[in-house]
């Protein structure tokens, strides 16, 4: 009688927990369910596909050719294809890329992702901004979508859009590093955008893509140190709005011209000093900067009576002066504070 009362006891045990755990499994499914439904929702939001289906199409391949001069061990100079990426800006077939992918060329071809190819005309290229614009007689083209008043932040996620090695077009991905006041690192006068996609040969004149497809850059160049080195995950590019002003102007003029007063000055001396501007540190022989009396390590702190908060502010304020403009810029030299006038010549080209 004791072992029969002890196997019922033993079987409600059974039947018991299995009860509780089958009432745990209907209560639990609808969860089941919408974890799996926020599981494939979550890949929705982090996958970038609809912004590169936005831009991508608007992203040429640029096949240039160009002659190499020879060289003692090759006397004779050769003919060869530079790769390169473009950007389609309009509808009339004007496209942004890097100023040393079509830098002495004598044939373009621009591809697009559809097949089309197109012979292409070099509008005007600056080296300074390492932009150039091209256009293609063509219809019906895919334009790239834009958003100049979004501002991009440090870490906001980029998408670069170009042809590395002429694989086809490819997609890297990383974030924004820093932006702003990069003077020295590229020889640019533009405000650099600093990232982490990468961008091998070929890329270079490729879009530089926000999470919603806009275009944000043309992608410039890897970081090269002044021996030569390279550093990984350090790339640039040129941010829309600058590369926007310097397409119009060479659409319309050509070419661009720049103020230009012959210094070389320390962009990051104005982050170490309580006191705001830029340190010279060459001026050069003949100049326009040297006729008008300074020197090196003198510390200039306003042009044409307004202060300068930084390196890429006042090139940037010099740039932008016609040449033969005359600037009143106030500086320092052993702790006295001075006053001469420069008169701007045009940057050579």
């Amino acid at each position: 009688m004791q072992r029969l009362s002890s196997t019922l006891r033993f079987l409600f045990q059974s039947v018991g927990l299995g009860l509780v755990v089958a009432a745990i499994v209907i209560i639990s499914q609808p969860f089941w369910g919408q974890s799996e439904s926020l599981r494939q929702t979550n890949s929705e939001v982090i996958s970038f596909n609809q912004a590169v289906r936005k831009a991508a199409p608007a992203v040429v391949n640029i096949y240039s050719m160009g002659e190499i001069q020879g060289s003692y061990y090759q006397p004779q100079s050769s003919r060869v294809w530079r790769l390169g990426s473009g950007v389609i800006m309009d509808s009339q077939g004007y496209i942004l890329t890097a100023h040393h992918v079509v830098d002495n060329v004598d044939q373009i071809e621009v591809a697009l992702q559809d097949g089309r190819r197109y012979a292409a005309q070099l509008i005007g290229s600056d080296r300074y901004t390492d932009l150039a614009v091209l256009k293609i007689d063509a219809d019906n083209l895919p334009v790239i979508p834009v958003q100049s008043t979004r501002r991009i932040q440090v870490g906001d996620i980029v998408l670069a859009i170009g042809n590395p090695y002429n694989i086809g077009q490819t997609i890297t991905q990383g974030i924004i590093s820093a932006s702003g006041g990069r003077v020295g690192v590229s020889n640019s006068y533009s405000d650099l955008i600093q990232m982490d996609a990468v961008i091998n040969q070929g890329a270079s004149g490729g879009a530089l893509v926000n999470t919603a497809g806009e275009l944000i850059g043309i992608n410039n160049a890897r970081y090269n140190s002044a021996f030569g080195d390279g550093g990984e995950g350090i790339y640039f590019a040129v941010p829309y709005e600058n590369a926007r002003k310097v397409m119009k102007t060479l659409i319309r003029e050509g070419k661009v011209v720049r103020g230009f007063i012959g210094i070389s000055v320390n962009p990051n001396f104005s982050e170490e000093q309580s006191l705001s501007g830029i340190l010279i540190t060459e001026v050069e022989a003949g100049g326009p900067a040297a006729a008008a009396g300074l020197q090196r390590n003198d510390f200039l702190v306003a042009i044409d009576g307004e202060p300068v908060r930084s390196a890429p502010e006042g090139l940037d304020r010099v740039a932008n002066s016609e040449p033969g403009t005359k600037l009143e810029v106030e500086f320092y030299r052993n702790n006295k504070r001075m006053t001469t006038t420069v008169t701007v010549a045009e940057l050579p080209r």
